[in-house]
């Protein structure tokens, strides 16, 4: 099956699939599960063949159990897919036609991205999970804040650790009832991001310690440094070390035709959640 081209269109519960013979000619289309009991049944027989998917939820998972399989897998930039995203007469089954196609013809043209590896995946998700409580604390506090100040009273500036040790001593009676369930919220976000810190702090020092080099940085600290490590995961993938700036969407767009060459904004394109760790 080395010579067959597969495009498989995600979904969340089934999957469009498209094969393709050395010739181009459609070979079969067939939906298959979202579950790896299916994916490995049905993909077992194309063992060698070559699958473009789009980049999504699933994708991660999808693309490490084909490749388990002895399968050669494409994941593409759905961001950058306009041929697909952008087509008038779009269903899940021309999508997949067209993923086969495209990797049949030039696989540069699906912007193929790598995936970082599933204990990556994992590590980094401590950090964004505990990205996640700060920023349900932030809201909380604000919320409490801007509530005390409508009736025209404030609550002293203080850091959000120990905000709700001040917001007991400092709440307007009239307000208890209301605030102080959200006040013991914030309490128990508080423990959690602390437990999330010590767990961070251990996982840098034991498997990341590469990570102390990269804090020796102005400015850069132990999430950021973690996440940057995490994020890239192999120095190995750029040639060159200016090649991280594009990669992360650092590096200014272009748009030049001709003798006009406009200054634009950073792409912004690449993982979004560094991007906003390093402003």
């Amino acid at each position: 099956m080395t010579n067959v081209k597969i495009g498989m269109d995600l979904g969340d519960k089934n999957h469009e699939v498209c094969v393709l013979d050395q010739k181009g000619h459609v070979m079969d289309r067939f939906a298959v599960g979202n579950t790896r009991k299916q994916l490995r049944k049905v993909f077992q027989p194309y063992a060698g063949a070559l699958v473009a998917m789009e980049n999504g939820t699933h994708s991660p998972w999808i693309s490490r159990d084909l490749k388990a399989l002895g399968c050669k897998v494409l994941v593409g930039n759905a961001r950058k897919l306009r041929m697909i995203w952008a087509r008038s007469q779009k269903t899940d089954v021309k999508d997949a036609e067209m993923l086969a196609r495209i990797a049949r013809f030039d696989r540069q043209l699906l912007y193929p991205i790598r995936h970082r590896s599933q204990q990556a995946q994992i590590d980094l998700e401590q950090i964004k999970a505990r990205d996640m409580l700060v920023r349900l604390r932030t809201d909380l506090i604000n919320h409490v804040r801007s509530t005390v100040k409508a009736i025209g009273e404030r609550l002293p500036a203080c850091s959000a650790d120990c905000f709700h040790k001040r917001a007991q001593t400092f709440m307007p009676d009239s307000l208890r009832t209301a605030l102080m369930p959200l006040v013991e919220q914030i309490a128990s976000l508080s423990q959690q991001i602390r437990g999330y810190k010590c767990k961070i702090e251990q996982l840098a020092l034991t498997v990341y310690p590469e990570t102390a080099c990269l804090q020796q940085i102005q400015g850069v600290g132990l999430i950021t440094s973690l996440a940057f490590i995490l994020t890239l995961e192999s120095p190995d993938r750029f040639d060159k070390s200016r090649a991280v700036g594009p990669h992360l969407g650092l590096t200014p767009r272009q748009d030049q035709s001709g003798s006009c060459n406009k200054q634009l904004r950073i792409s912004k394109e690449g993982d979004v959640y560094l991007r906003r760790l390093g402003r």
